[in-house]
């Protein structure tokens, strides 16, 4: 990844993260956590990886994600120093999910 993307992949995961906590009062979301940001060559899109401390209702969460996405992009205008903001599309990162679960296999091949 170039240099501008990566720099500007951080700037929005820092300011995501932050509308995210300070900005956004819908109580459907819950804690959220940003895990990674890609960002398109032409930056033109944003891929968000979030994840959610409560496991139950992903679904739920994501829609209610999908709905504040126009004011978190909206807000992510006023802080970056970029001409156009990316698209914003969210992806539910269930990576720690995975590694639990090899790590689970891992014991259990180690017990026996």
């Amino acid at each position: 990844m170039a240099y501008k993307q990566d720099k500007i992949s951080v700037s929005i995961l820092k300011y995501v993260s932050d509308i995210l906590q300070f900005e956004v009062k819908s109580p459907d979301i819950g804690f959220i956590t940003v895990t990674g940001v890609e960002v398109t060559n032409d930056l033109s899109y944003a891929k968000i990886f979030v994840s959610f401390l409560d496991k139950s209702k992903v679904n739920l969460r994501m829609e209610a994600l999908e709905r504040v996405k126009g004011f978190i992009r909206s807000s992510l205008a006023q802080k970056l120093t970029i001409r156009k903001v990316p698209t914003l599309i969210f992806v539910y990162d269930d990576s720690y999910e995975k590694g639990e679960k090899i790590e689970k296999i891992l014991k259990d091949i180690k017990q026996k």
